[in-house]
């Protein structure tokens, strides 16, 4: 078999041309929120929403209705509830958001067993791309275009937000309306992304393309071209992987995501240790 049947011959299937559209979609997406993720320190945050989603997706299945709705209403509840948290106690925010989305990540692991279902719930935990429909992929599409769209049309305000929150609001943007914006969009992210890798591994697709890229370069427009890219082409490389080897679709793209990152920070710290050598000092004669 030679490269090009290679490349060719899953395609031939439905199952797995709606598995790389859906994976590369919420891979894409994903990397162009963990840039925004990354520089503003809120790779903890990514973590505790798409954990604390799992009973607000539950709830939808149970409900029959779209899985968006459940995620985004407990995802934006726990950043409220972490809010609370840190308020009302003496904890610090990272033991606050530990808190929460631990204590409603159990709870939707107790839904999940307690629930009542012709089908494996588990699909949820891990993510189930390879039973996609083309519903399935339609539905996560518009998702994804809603989402990426904003972050596209609104990046320059979300990157001053990131960067100088001060400056943010002396230019007549609110800081506050910023944040809950980028949070609605991470729920909106997390809910694409569940379909493909699952609940558990989307804090990797979250965070692993955008730190990769911050590896590689330090200009922010750069980061937001290359994160995509890294996504996309590990997401393709990890179903090809998963296909031809039989492996797990969601580890397959998530390993292949930590071995980009590993391939990058390396040649990230030799481009670093280059560009500081001194110059050699001609010999005097």
């Amino acid at each position: 078999m030679n490269l090009w049947e290679l490349l060719i011959t899953p395609l031939g299937y439905d199952f797995m041309l709606h598995a790389m559209i859906t994976t590369v979609v919420a891979s894409v997406v994903c990397a162009l929120l963990s840039c925004w993720l990354i520089m503003a320190g809120w790779s903890l945050m990514g973590d505790a929403v798409s954990h604390a989603v799992l009973p607000g997706v539950v709830l939808a299945y149970i409900g029959g209705f779209p899985y968006v709705v459940g995620a985004l209403i407990f995802g934006l509840g726990a950043v409220m509830l972490i809010g609370v948290v840190r308020q009302q106690t003496r904890v610090r925010e990272d033991a606050a958001i530990g808190i929460v989305f631990t204590t409603l990540f159990a709870v939707g692991m107790i839904m999940i067993s307690v629930t009542p279902s012709q089908t494996d719930l588990n699909h949820i935990l891990f993510g189930s791309v390879l039973g996609l429909g083309l519903g399935d992929v339609i539905q996560v599409g518009l998702v994804a275009v809603v989402a990426a769209a904003w972050m596209i049309i609104k990046r320059r305000d979300l990157t001053l937000y990131v960067f100088d929150p001060g400056h943010a609001h002396t230019i007549g943007l609110r800081p506050g309306r910023m944040r809950w914006s980028l949070l609605i969009a991470l729920a909106l992210t997390v809910v694409v992304a569940i379909q493909a890798v699952g609940v558990i591994m989307v804090v990797a697709m979250l965070i692993t393309p955008g730190a990769a890229a911050f590896c590689l370069t330090r200009r922010f427009g750069t980061m937001l071209v290359l994160a995509p890219a890294i996504a996309a082409g590990c997401a393709l490389v990890g179903l090809y992987l998963s296909y031809y080897l039989d492996l797990s679709p969601g580890g397959a793209v998530v390993a292949c995501q930590g071995a980009a990152f590993a391939v990058a920070a390396v040649a990230g710290g030799v481009r670093r240790r280059l560009a500081t050598r001194p110059a050699a000092v001609p010999a005097l004669h």
